[in-house]
């Protein structure tokens, strides 16, 4: 379902088929990458060795996104706010397709 805003909920599908966390975005996209920012990140971009696989449910739909998504940590910009962290989590991901659930 699609909020005021433009922005939907996309529910992270475990391998037991267990839903966990909610993440929101106006795209699959955006809450694949905020999933992806949870993930144990590697010490640079470079060292990334292994992708994980991301499923995230549409709320209200019976769609499922599937995402290959990884973590990495480096620097903060120059400009970031002084508050910050001095490092940051970044993170990728890549769609791999769609499935529809059995109803």
């Amino acid at each position: 379902m699609v909020r005021e805003d433009g922005k939907r909920n996309f529910v992270l599908v475990e391998d037991d088929g267990e839903e966990t966390s909610v993440f929101s975005g106006k795209y699959p996209r955006q809450a694949a990458l905020k999933a992806a920012r949870r993930l144990h990140p590697a010490p640079s971009l470079d060292d990334v060795d292994g992708k994980a696989t991301l499923k995230l449910r549409e709320r209200g739909t019976d769609k499922v996104h599937i995402y290959e998504g990884w973590a990495w940590v480096e620097d903060k910009d120059d400009d970031a706010p002084e508050w910050m962290d001095d490092e940051v989590t970044r993170a990728n991901v890549s769609k791999q397709g769609i499935e529809h659930l059995d109803t």
